[in-house]
């Protein structure tokens, strides 16, 4: 079967999926627009009536569109919270620019002749607005509106950071499972609907101009019905509500297998691990994916529901280098396994719970650790050649790749690169493969069910044993990539579902079991 047939077969499974995210990613993208055209309209036609004020006005919008999509997002999360309300300020932030402008543009560029030739027929200002230069402006103000809706159906993909659903979903749940058609089928809706958009607003703004003043009077009650499409309910609903990551939602050791093995139907909202931790403790939501050596459990008094059906695989973590790079860089492997066995379970949330909540840096945290077990040196010269390690994007991956860094250089004539924040398993495998680093802190669960991905039948033999999944993976890397799997560093930072510790003591909830029962009597 070709690749076509393999992502059409993908889209179809999962089509409500699909429909659901699309109607979101719909709703978001006219609300905001929606909500900047009553703001970027009269805010556009006031500095042309109080021009020393449009310098500044423009350049306030202009400096909102260079500020970074993922930190507005955040810089929106203390204020409101997760869901819709930050994503949707954040877009209409994004869609004021072109809007104001045109706006401003538009009624600007309209003939001062006909103006006067307007007030010399006694028309009032308000008249010579409404009935002279808006509409004779009205291509240009529909061209802001066209590039604004382009920018916001782009930048509404980051909305499934913070849960407010939409095609992000699927796009970043694709890049931590390393699965392009996941990818695919949230990024190829939601470019159709960018050029959908585009191309009924260009067919808008070539109307003659009795047909564009009729449209004008239509737009707004579209944009409206638009926005409504975010509302709609979704599946099912339950009395308490979850949290997921991307990648947790697409896993089978994640929401696939609560789904299968625990019949466990919940609402959910797909959240960025970021802020998700928060969110529960806030009581934004009941029931959240998480990692159990998180320092976040301690910081904000969560507690972990067993896993009584096994469905989490061990998560031994330990470094996964190049065969390549260990032959070009002697003695590195001897090197990096001076961690193998140092950190356990325990160990590892000490640590995490510092740069999680206290916040100390992870060269910090790292370098404290190394020198309270007698391992740290001073750096070296670092002439003998430059060693690349990668992470992914949290706490935990950044506090052993400085510790390995700090390692490298302090035992070795090499010096180290290092490339954090490579974001899902996707990114930082493919860097390792296509030679972009030299090795990352991998999983041995992640390295069996994302990457290896053998059959049910593999995994269930396997995932009740941590030597066993061990083996497994590290037979695997070697003979499918060349990729050899060091000693494990010691600690399990298997895939949890965690709730807060009150609630999940008033509900008598201590299983994953437990959960589904309580979910089923409500």
């Amino acid at each position: 079967m070709n690749e076509q047939q393999t992502l059409w077969d993908f889209m179809r499974q999962q089509s409500d999926k699909l429909l659901e995210q699309t109607i979101q990613h719909i709703g978001l993208t006219f609300i905001s627009l929606f909500i900047a055209v009553l703001i970027g309209l009269p805010l556009g036609i006031f500095i042309t009536r109080k021009k020393q004020l449009s310098g500044p006005v423009l350049g306030i919008a202009g400096i909102l569109q260079t500020i970074p999509s993922i930190a507005l997002l955040g810089f929106m999360i203390p204020v409101l919270g997760i869901g819709a309300k930050p994503a949707i300020a954040a877009l209409l932030l994004y869609a004021l620019l072109p809007i104001i402008r045109n706006t401003f543009t538009g009624i600007n560029g309209v003939d001062a002749a006909v103006k006067e030739s307007a007030t010399a027929m006694g028309m009032s200002k308000w008249q010579v607005l409404f009935k002279v230069e808006l509409p004779l402006a009205m291509p240009v103000i529909f061209a802001g509106v066209r590039t604004a809706t382009v920018i916001t159906v782009g930048v509404a993909t980051l909305a499934s950071y913070i849960a407010a659903g939409g095609l992000g979903e699927f796009i970043f749940g694709g890049i931590s499972l390393n699965n392009t058609n996941m990818i695919l089928a949230g990024a190829i809706p939601a470019a159709l609907l960018a050029i959908l958009f585009d191309f009924l607003l260009s067919r808008l703004q070539k109307l003659n101009l009795k047909k564009l003043k009729t449209a004008a009077k239509i737009l707004p009650l579209l944009l409206i019905s638009l926005s409504s499409f975010y509302w709609l309910p979704s599946a099912y609903g339950s009395k308490l509500k979850a949290g997921f990551t991307p990648e947790f939602m697409g896993r089978q050791d994640g929401n696939l297998g609560l789904q299968n093995k625990y019949g466990l139907k919940i609402s959910t909202v797909v959240i960025s691990d970021a802020v998700m931790y928060k969110a529960a403790y806030e009581k934004q939501l009941d029931v959240i994916s998480g990692y159990s050596t998180d320092g976040r459990l301690k910081a904000y008094g969560l507690v972990v529901l067993k896993d009584d059906k096994n469905i989490f695989p061990p998560y031994y973590a330990a470094p996964v280098v190049r065969e390549n790079s260990l032959k070009k860089f002697a003695g590195l492997e001897k090197i990096l396994n001076l961690l193998a066995g140092k950190i356990n379970d325990s160990t590892m949330t000490a640590l995490n719970y510092k740069t999680d909540y206290l916040h100390e840096s992870p060269e910090k945290v790292a370098k404290d650790f190394l020198v309270s077990k007698n391992l740290w040196k001073p750096a070296g010269n670092g002439n003998a050649g430059t060693v690349r390690i990668g992470s992914k994007i949290f706490g935990e991956q950044y506090i052993l790749a400085n510790m390995y860094s700090m390692l490298i250089k302090g035992y070795t004539d090499y010096s180290v690169s290092t490339k954090t924040g490579l974001g899902g398993t996707k990114i930082c495998f493919d860097a390792l493969t296509n030679d972009q680093i030299d090795f990352y802190p991998e999983y041995t669960g992640t390295g069996l069910l994302t990457i290896l991905q053998p059959s049910s039948k593999t995994v269930d033999s396997l995932i009740r044993s941590r030597d066993a999944t061990y083996n497994y993976v590290q037979k695997g890397f070697q003979t499918k990539y060349n990729i050899k799997w060091l000693k494990p560093i010691g600690f399990n930072n298997s895939y949890a579902l965690m709730m807060r510790k009150k609630q999940a003591n008033d509900l008598h909830i201590k299983t994953i079991s437990d959960l589904k029962r309580y979910l089923e009597s409500k």
